[in-house]
């Protein structure tokens, strides 16, 4: 996943290499083949669209797929009115637009909300008014450890501890250098699990932190290089990430160290933007399939951004989290008496209950459960940047970390494990 929209080319480059998935017709829900006429569904939506950059491909799909949904017999002939907000990465606008959705709308549930900001300042709103979020584009702790928000995407935790498990097993790493954002909730969070995870091996962590407003990668590389490290992880959004690698390339440290990052350098102008003198020496975690797969919901996803998308939809990791948020969504809803789907108690209620959803898409199931956490997807993929391109070099494998250790249990609970 990119954490944003930061790289112009992306979305042509995924259209050109995803072109041959275009080919499925589009399956949407009840697939009847006639538009949805009863009462509409109100289910709303946030995203994050300002600098530092777009996240709203995760709502995109989520609209696109609910188009498809409302083309083809709606909800038991009932279809989706999906209402997006966008926050504009401003924590008034983000809680001026949960009010808006949440308490003066009469909302079901939150679909696809993509965003830095709104979760941090709406996790409590959502709770106190009993409405569950299954959102997509989810970067800080708030929105993985409060009761009434769960993901399709990881997040920073689990992709940087998927790097550094990599790391540790196929590379040789012994003490990762965990470049973050100075930020609690997300790189200071996400970089102390890498460093519990090192400690849980016998190894050693080191958290370098920068200043997200004004980042200085070169005093972040000095900083690292200082700690005797043997392994950088850069846990940034794709263009700080690439300002390290090329201010490392200047100083030509590409030898000195094991070069690794999660999803957020998975992109596909990424190979690219680095050239030739980052070739095989750079290792990306991919929190959901990557791009060049072909399962059916892999295709199922472009062919639905192709009839009900629009052209300038990405075709990116958000995008397809989307799509699944979406997609389980629906098919909660339609397990639902079809009385009760203007109850937004009882639609938490069927939200709480999805267990063992499954998706190509994803390594492991979706569920969500009654708990105070959720953090249905902790696995993935790793690859290589090569040939201009991104190479798999590790298929679908589970991280391992003491924080999983609540997840496996209500795993246990629900027989997912």
């Amino acid at each position: 996943m990119r954490y944003g929209k930061t790289l112009g080319v992306a979305t042509a480059l995924v259209t050109l290499t995803m072109a041959g998935q275009a080919m499925a017709e589009a399956s949407c829900g009840m697939n009847t083949g006639e538009a949805a006429t009863g009462d509409p569904i109100i289910v709303g939506g946030i995203y994050g669209d300002a600098a530092p950059g777009d996240w709203s491909s995760s709502t995109d799909s989520a609209a696109a797929y609910f188009a498809c949904v409302n083309a083809n017999g709606g909800i038991n002939g009932r279809p989706i009115d999906y209402r997006v907000e966008n926050d504009q990465w401003n924590p008034e606008s983000a809680a001026q637009a949960a009010a808006l959705l949440v308490n003066d709308t009469p909302t079901v549930a939150m679909v696809g909300n993509g965003s830095f900001i709104e979760m941090a300042v709406n996790a409590n709103t959502y709770e106190e008014a009993g409405i569950m979020v299954m959102a997509s584009a989810c970067a800080i702790s708030e929105c993985f450890e409060t009761p009434n928000i769960v993901s399709t995407n990881q997040g920073p935790l689990p992709s940087n501890l998927g790097a550094a498990q990599y790391a540790v097993e196929e590379l040789g790493a012994t003490h990762t250098a965990c470049i973050g954002l100075n930020i609690p909730n997300n790189g200071i969070w996400s970089c102390g699990a890498v460093n519990d995870f090192m400690e849980s091996r016998g190894l050693q962590g080191t958290s370098v932190l920068i200043n997200p407003g004004a980042p200085d990668v070169n005093s972040a590389l000095l900083e690292a290089m200082a700690s005797g490290a043997d392994t950088i992880l850069i846990n940034q959004p794709a263009g700080i990430a690439l300002a390290i690698l090329s201010a490392a390339e200047e100083q030509d440290l590409r030898d000195q160290f094991i070069w690794i990052a999660p999803t957020p350098l998975y992109d596909l102008s990424v190979p690219e933007a680095v050239g030739d003198y980052w070739d095989g020496h750079v290792y990306v975690n991919a929190e959901l399939a990557p791009l060049n797969l072909e399962g059916p919901d892999a295709q199922n996803w472009v062919a639905v951004l192709d009839e009900y998308g629009n052209d300038d939809d990405p075709r990116d990791t958000f995008g397809q989290a989307g799509y699944l948020s979406a997609r389980f969504f629906v098919d909660a809803m339609l397990e639902m008496d079809p009385a009760q789907l203007d109850d937004r108690a009882a639609v938490s209620d069927a939200i709480r209950g999805i267990s063992g959803y499954t998706s190509d898409l994803m390594c492991g199931p979706y569920y969500v459960g009654d708990a105070d956490f959720h953090m249905p997807n902790h696995a993935g993929y790793m690859v290589q940047i090569t040939g201009g391109s991104f190479e798999i070099v590790r298929e679908c494998y589970e991280y391992d970390s003491p924080y999983f250790e609540p997840h496996r249990a209500l795993e246990a609970e629900l027989g997912l494990n």
